[in-house]
């Protein structure tokens, strides 16, 4: 006998209809992720505080700008200090006096200083602002260190300049040059200057001639010609021939010429030539 058999299958329900403008949400969820992934990803705290650094770079000289002009005021007093010979203090007080009145912050202090150091005898200026409305000024003079030529002066600095008033310097050594040999000028005659004083002589000045001929000067008087070769080595002969033959009878002399090669030639004074010189 034969069976049947008869297998049933589960029956699989047909999809359900879609309704009509039905989208799907697949990809749009897709799109949230993403944009919340970059968003997550984002340092907002770092961003944030370089928005506020830049906001407040950008609002500090504003806010600077507005505190200064606020507490800005005029220029009130201005003391100046300084040790003065050649200068006059009533003189400077009143030229830096143009500046009081002026804004106390937008005052360019360079321009004070500039103003004071174009004074002849002025060397360096200091100026700095002292609240609520007041100027400090420390000048220093310059140093006089010989008379230059032309009447000029020149400091120790080896500047050359040309007051109103050069005598105020009182007693100092004539120096003489081209100004462009000016620190030649000073560093020869401190070199014998040193070396007088070594021997008891004082030094009164130096002059150095265009073509190059030094001749020095003696606090006694007398003049010594250098000439323009060896001029080291003919200021020692001179002051060898000084010391063994001459410095009983200096105030006899009126001038040496040490251009020689093995001595020096001595001039005498008028009334020591008219008597005839002493042995």
């Amino acid at each position: 006998m034969l069976e049947t058999l008869m297998i049933r299958s589960r029956a699989v329900p047909p999809d359900p209809p879609r309704r009509r403008g039905a989208t799907s949400l697949g990809p749009e969820k897709d799109r949230f992720g993403v944009l919340k992934a970059v968003l997550s990803a984002v340092p907002w705290l770092q961003a944030g505080m370089g928005i506020a650094i830049l906001l407040a770079a950008g609002l500090v000289p504003w806010a600077t700008g507005k505190v200064l002009a606020a507490m800005d005021q005029k220029i009130q007093a201005i003391d100046v200090h300084g040790d003065f010979v050649g200068d006059n203090r009533t003189a400077i007080e009143r030229q830096a006096g143009q500046w009081i009145g002026k804004s106390y912050f937008s005052t360019d202090l360079s321009d004070i200083k500039a103003d004071l150091e174009a004074r002849p005898w002025v060397e360096t200026v200091a100026v700095r602002r002292e609240w609520p409305g007041r100027l400090e000024i420390d000048i220093r003079e310059k140093k006089p260190l010989a008379y230059w030529t032309d009447g000029r002066l020149v400091s120790r600095t080896g500047e050359v300049f040309q007051p109103p008033n050069p005598e105020v310097a009182g007693r100092l050594p004539q120096l003489a040059g081209p100004d462009e040999r000016i620190r030649d000028v000073i560093a020869m005659a401190r070199t014998m200057s040193d070396n007088l004083l070594e021997h008891g002589l004082g030094f009164s000045g130096l002059s150095l001639e265009r073509r190059g001929a030094w001749t020095l000067s003696l606090a006694n008087g007398i003049e010594v010609v250098l000439g323009r070769d060896q001029v080291e080595k003919r200021f020692e002969r001179f002051i060898t021939v000084y010391e063994n033959r001459l410095v009983s009878r200096s105030d006899e002399v009126s001038r040496i010429d040490a251009r020689y090669t093995n001595g020096v030639a001595v001039q005498w004074k008028p009334e020591q030539v008219a008597s005839g010189p002493k042995t």
